[in-house]
């Protein structure tokens, strides 16, 4: 086989494109785990990404299906029959690498890998349903490989571990304000919650560089978040007879989901490289959240978060292309298998990537990369899950919306 003529920076150009094409996948990813810097074939490197997401979901057809709280965001059927539901957001990376000798490469990294953001506000049909919901998360990771020569190439063993801090709130008309007018009340009552954990990563590699070829498959472990607490928020509302609510703690359990991904890339041609990747990622594990009351006591509710998500499958494949030995180049395609399935708005994603990397010298590369996609079309409405209806609030049906990313890195090897 003849060698294939590549340098790094086009494997710099495909990876800003796998990030700014991965930064909208279902259920709660925003940027998920990446340990790509471990394969720099430079002693040291660092390494700054960050990532801006502009999906554009809007619901149409809203309506109130529960009279039970009232009708609408005033109770007697008020609010917009339509909205848009998501709100843009940044994804940052940091990350550090060094080779230890001629086997071992560590690296150790700062995300966000894990978060949410749907903002509809208080004037529209779905109020009793949300009114804002925010999810965020800080992952602080280590990674190791131990590398030897096998055949042409090199293969490597990887693992590693993550800590994780997750917290966020929901806000929703818990009934209509019309109601408590005498007493200036909203009727909206807050969730607010936190948690951590620990996490673990284990895979192996297989690496032939004179023909920039490299398969890897990583699993990484679910996070348990066995200490999720936080509080219920209800001073804003009053029960019947003018009783009002208060502010009490709750508790609950839940766990980030575990994922497998195979990566594979090559050389192809002198100066063009292939690469592709399938990542699957247990959602389904987030069905229905279930919070109680640290102490009980007449007023204090119980409360759920209905996620019902079904396991994500990301795949993505493209082509890069090295220009000259200062420009490089990349596009890919990328689905994303929708997480909701009769309930909710994550339906599946489209996305075409492309991207830049320029390196001015051998430690110095900049990459611009970005990717514009369709949220396909969908309906959210009452679903069944173990004999208990869920999504009885609201149903609403939403067009093939407009999802946007862009990504900006810097790398530097010293």
């Amino acid at each position: 086989m003849a060698r294939i003529g590549l340098k790094q920076g086009v494997l710099a150009a495909v990876a800003g494109v796998l990030v700014a094409s991965a930064a909208q996948a279902g259920g709660l990813e925003r940027s998920g785990y990446n340990i790509d810097l471990l394969f720099d074939p430079s002693d040291y490197a660092a390494e700054a990404t960050a990532t801006y997401v502009n999906p554009q979901r809007e619901l149409k057809n809203v309506t109130d299906i529960n009279p039970a709280n009232g009708i609408g965001s005033n109770g007697i059927g008020g609010g917009s029959t339509s909205v848009r539901d998501t709100e843009s957001y940044w994804a940052p990376r940091i990350g550090v690498k060094a080779g230890l000798g001629d086997s071992i490469d560590c690296m150790a990294d700062y995300s966000q890998p894990w978060g949410a953001h749907t903002n509809p506000g208080k004037n529209w049909m779905g109020a009793n349903d949300n009114i804002e919901t925010k999810v965020e998360s800080d992952n602080y990771a280590a990674t190791c490989s131990y590398k030897w020569e096998m055949g042409p190439g090199v293969v490597r063993i990887i693992g590693g571990g993550f800590y994780q801090e997750v917290s966020g709130f929901k806000d929703r008309l818990v009934a209509p304000p019309i109601a408590f007018l005498p007493l200036s009340l909203t009727g909206v009552g807050r969730l607010e919650l936190e948690g951590d954990g620990w996490g673990w990563r284990a895979g192996v590699a297989y690496e032939i560089p004179e023909y920039a070829m490299r398969a890897s498959l990583v699993y990484n472990s679910k996070v348990d978040l066995d200490n999720l607490s936080g509080f219920i928020d209800l001073r804003q509302f009053a029960f019947p007879g003018g009783v009002l609510g208060t502010k009490y703690d709750v508790s609950g359990s839940a766990s980030m989901p575990d994922s497998l991904e195979l990566k594979v890339q090559s050389g192809i041609a002198p100066g063009w490289l292939a690469f592709g990747s399938v990542k699957w990622t247990d959602w389904s594990q987030l069905q229905v959240l279930r919070f109680t009351p640290d102490e009980p006591a007449p007023g204090r509710l119980p409360t759920t978060l209905d996620l019902l998500y079904r396991d994500g499958w990301t795949i993505s494949g493209g082509i890069g292309h090295k220009f000259t030995d200062q420009w490089s180049g990349a596009v890919s395609l990328t689905w994303d298998r929708g997480t909701s399935h009769g309930y909710g708005s994550q339906t599946d994603t489209w996305l075409l990537g492309t991207g830049v990397s320029y390196t001015p010298t051998e430690n110095v590369e900049l990459r611009l990369a970005g990717s514009v996609g369709i949220l396909t079309s969908g309906s959210s409405g009452p679903v069944d899950f173990e004999g208990q209806p869920i999504g009885n609030e609201v149903t609403y049906d939403f067009d093939n919306d407009f999802v946007g990313a862009i990504s900006t890195s810097l790398k530097v090897r010293f």
